[in-house]
């Protein structure tokens, strides 16, 4: 497929619906949710309406609402301020444009325009809200208290059922909308901020269907399952160094400590003839074999046997990589020999090693 073919069939499936990532459990809530929220509304209203003789009791818009209030209820624009405010100032708006501008076409679009402006600055902004100033001026409605009923009444008792009903289903709302932390600090782990976030959020200068804490949290949550996917599978015989530099009990120790400064290395692994790890021995040892704890100077030992560690840490080649982490990270470990199932010696896993695994696993490429 060439190029121009290629960018044609992304601008079409560019049209294409979206898939929802919801389950069927997701989706039936939504539907209960909307037709009882409409259910209550309505009857409640035209009760209203009946006892002061005014016969539009439903306004259209509600509908919208009412699929923002239950199947998305984690929506900045579906919270009760948004829904309450939103749709009675835009009543407002389009009766005092369908006062007056007499002209139809005129007076709709300004309506709808100033709705936005005016939810906007109030940080009501509901996408029904439009709806409701278009509907305002299309009735020609003129009477101020078209906002109270059927908009302002019909969105109020909307919002109740949606406290409710979200509530008892397991939705959070009213979603409060976090504000970020003064002075924030990354997750454990983490590779961004939420510095960096509200710094994108800046440059991208578009207004989202969801609350900044919730995309701070799912963005956390992808950065932990790419985390888990490129890291959760390595094992320590995929990053390990092998025919790692050994030294024996009866090495001596300049022989060990020449070939640890030759070689660039800053432990050796000390085993038996069987291969079989009984020490370690590291720069720390010789300087604790030179000088000693109270820094009191001592003779050079004879053997490598003699300054080694013998109470050393080991871990299965088929260990997952994961599992060190809070040895190489709080346990003080530098380096870890690697055995197989005999228990023989294969590799030695540094913290260079880890590094570079960490490195790839955060970025692959």
């Amino acid at each position: 497929m060439n190029r121009a073919a290629a960018r044609a069939l992304r601008s079409f499936a560019a049209w294409l619906p979206a898939v929802f990532r919801v389950d069927a459990r997701e989706r039936w809530r939504a539907v209960g949710g909307a037709s009882l929220g409409l259910l209550v509304a309505a009857l409640g209203s035209r009760w209203v309406g009946a006892q002061l003789a005014i016969p539009t009791w439903l306004a259209a818009p509600l509908g919208a609402s009412a699929v923002l209030v239950f199947a998305v209820p984690a929506s900045p624009l579906a919270q009760p301020w948004a829904v309450i405010g939103g749709n009675t100032l835009s009543a407002l708006v389009g009766l005092a444009c369908a006062r007056l501008l007499p002209d139809t076409a005129l007076a709709a679009a300004a309506a709808v325009g100033a709705a936005i402006a005016l939810m906007f600055l109030l940080r009501c902004l509901h996408p029904p809200g439009g709806a409701t100033a278009l509907l305002a001026v299309l009735l020609h409605a003129t009477d101020w208290r078209f906002a109270l009923l059927p908009v302002l009444l019909n969105s109020a008792l909307l919002v109740l059922v949606g406290v409710a009903y979200n509530s008892a289903t397991g939705r959070r709302y009213p979603h409060v909308q976090l504000p970020p932390p003064p002075a924030p600090g990354p997750p454990d782990g983490a590779r961004f901020t939420s510095a960096d976030l509200d710094a994108a959020l800046a440059h991208y200068n578009q207004v989202l269907d969801v609350s900044r804490d919730d995309l701070e949290e799912l963005l956390h949550h992808a950065e932990s399952a790419a985390y888990q996917r490129n890291l959760g599978e390595l094992r320590c015989r995929d990053i390990m160094s092998r025919e790692p530099l050994t030294a024996s009990h009866d090495t001596p120790v300049v022989a060990a400590w020449v070939l640890m400064r030759e070689r660039a290395v800053k432990a050796l692994p000390v085993v038996d003839r069987s291969h079989h790890v009984i020490g370690i021995v590291t720069l720390a040892d010789f300087v604790r074999a030179l000088v000693g704890d109270d820094s009191t100077p001592r003779a050079t030992p004879g053997r490598v046997g003699d300054i080694m560690t013998r109470r050393v840490r080991v871990a299965s080649e088929d260990l997952h990589v994961i599992e060190l982490l809070p040895l190489f990270s709080k346990g003080g470990h530098h380096h870890l020999p690697v055995v197989d199932a005999q228990q023989h010696l294969v590799g030695i896993l540094t913290q260079s090693d880890l590094v570079r695994a960490l490195h790839r696993a955060v970025r692959p490429d």
